[in-house]
């Protein structure tokens, strides 16, 4: 069977793929020479800006099928009807480091799902965390400058890190999460997921719901101590993407079953803390995980480039059923998600093969821009309305519209009675076994005791005591304990 002709980007045979043209035997090489322009041209081309967050990931494609009715929750299609499967790209990543960053350290793990469904791409962009370290988007270049390379020295510093967080009592949960056992997984797979946000689901009636996602690993929650983290690191920093790859080679197809807990949303207002603070979880007591369907990974990518680097999230895709809800901080992902991948990416990422909708088509008039390749027909308009049968609008709102009162202005969150940045945190530590808590505050210690200014420290460990006596208590001992080696 002969081989198949190389090519140059327009198409034309390649006569010599091994030297360059030049001007004599060993004389200079030609500027006619196009096969070598275009290559040279190309290859300097190849990178793209990495994601300021969530840089390095991992992907793969697989199914979501509905296993429990939730129509009185949704009027979702792709949720509509027990068995109901819907493909999906499920991209993993870790938050703060850069792509050339390993896979077994401690970081929060994004957890970004596209649902192809057939009524466009539903995106869901999570974490491996049910909180987050801030409650309002207007911190958060701030919070990932001081948790990212310091532009001085070029490395993280516990300074920056810790000086964040003395400055935000809010964080003090997400901390206790970050350090205790489930902060390094052993791998993608053995890891939950969390919607993290507040949703909004409607059903067919007009009813809303608030909703928060849970997909629990089927494979059993698996984690790192910091220093099986750091050798696993040192041997393989690809450990989680071989993990990942290498499961699904061989058929170990991993899964998450889904559930969800749900809130009416005349409860909200007068609930006990503020339901939509990315910074607090539901106690379970209070809205029970309802089961909803079973996420499967099936099939690894063929090309990681294109489809785990181009792949692009947007919390603001959503279906019919299922929106927004006051979540300050998924108000502002909102925007910032979309807008990184336009610069990212350029205006037409979303006709890249792995972000374009497959059980439907995108109909608009949004025309044009670098790499476009919606070409219409030559009598298409590209305005709305007009009179010749282009797309136009249907008149039904994807969701139940939210309420709003009050002045406009720069506003604190409103308070419910018991609204508090660290009594989630206690109880956490609390629930936590001796050998839990002795693993969490020396992970807290070994970052704290780096810092150089004291009053850093005790603004930290007044978050930690106001958490829980004993937790305040034995991160300060250890701390001492540090410092005066």
């Amino acid at each position: 069977m002969s081989k198949r002709v190389l090519t140059t980007e327009s198409g034309a045979p390649v006569a010599d793929n091994q030297n360059s043209a030049t001007a004599g035997v060993g004389g200079p090489i030609l500027l006619q020479d196009q096969h070598l322009l275009e290559k040279l041209a190309r290859f300097n081309r190849e990178r793209i800006p990495e994601r300021v967050v969530h840089a390095r990931g991992s992907g793969a494609y697989g199914h979501f099928e509905v296993t429990d009715d939730v129509t009185g929750f949704t009027s979702a299609n792709f949720l509509s009807e027990v068995g109901k499967k819907t493909e999906l790209f499920l991209r993993f990543s870790t938050v703060a480091d850069s792509l050339g960053g390993a896979d077994a350290v401690r970081d929060p793990r994004g957890f970004a799902i596209k649902f192809y469904t057939e009524e466009g791409n539903y995106d869901l962009v999570g974490n491996n965390t049910p909180v987050f370290f801030i409650k309002d988007p207007i911190k958060f270049p701030d919070f990932i400058h001081s948790q990212k390379r310091d532009p001085f020295t070029g490395k993280q510093e516990a300074d920056n890190v810790w000086d964040f967080w003395a400055h935000a009592p809010e964080a003090t949960h997400q901390v206790t999460w970050l350090m205790g056992d489930r902060g390094i997984p052993a791998s993608y797979r053995h890891m939950n997921g969390y919607g993290s946000h507040t949703y909004q689901w409607t059903n067919e009636q007009g009813e809303a719901f608030f909703v928060k996602y849970h997909f629990k690993t089927n494979q059993g929650i698996r984690s790192l101590s910091a220093e099986q983290g750091a050798e696993l690191a040192g041997q393989d920093a690809n450990s989680h993407q071989t993990d990942l790859l290498q499961a699904i080679e061989r058929g170990v197809n991993p899964s998450w079953t889904l559930y969800v807990q749900v809130m009416p949303a005349a409860e909200a207002a007068d609930y006990r803390f503020n339901p939509f603070d990315l910074t607090k979880v539901w106690p379970h007591s209070d809205y029970p995980l309802q089961r909803v369907g079973r996420l499967v990974l099936d099939r690894n990518p063929d090309n990681v480039f294109a489809e785990v680097e181009q792949a692009a999230f947007s919390p603001n895709n959503f279906v019919p059923g299922i929106g927004p809800s006051p979540d300050k901080m998924l108000q502002g992902r909102l925007f910032a998600y979309a807008d990184a991948h336009r610069y990212r990416l350029g205006v037409n990422h979303t006709q890249l093969a792995v972000n374009a909708p497959k059980a439907t088509e995108a109909n608009n008039y949004g025309r044009d821009g670098l790499m476009a390749s919606n070409a219409q027909g030559r009598a298409a308009k590209n305005y709305e309305p007009n009179s010749y049968e282009g797309p136009a609008e249907t008149g039904q709102a994807l969701s139940a519209p939210l309420a709003v009162t009050g002045h406009t202005g720069t506003h604190e969150a409103p308070a419910h009675t018991k609204d508090d940045d660290f009594f989630q945190a206690g109880e956490l530590f609390r629930l936590m076994s001796q050998d839990e808590k002795s693993r969490l505050v020396a992970n807290i210690a070994g970052g704290l005791s780096q810092v150089t200014r004291d009053d850093v420290i005790e603004k930290n460990l007044a978050h930690f005591h106001a958490a829980d006596a004993d937790y305040g208590k034995r991160v300060e001992e250890a701390v001492r304990a540090l410092r005066e080696d």
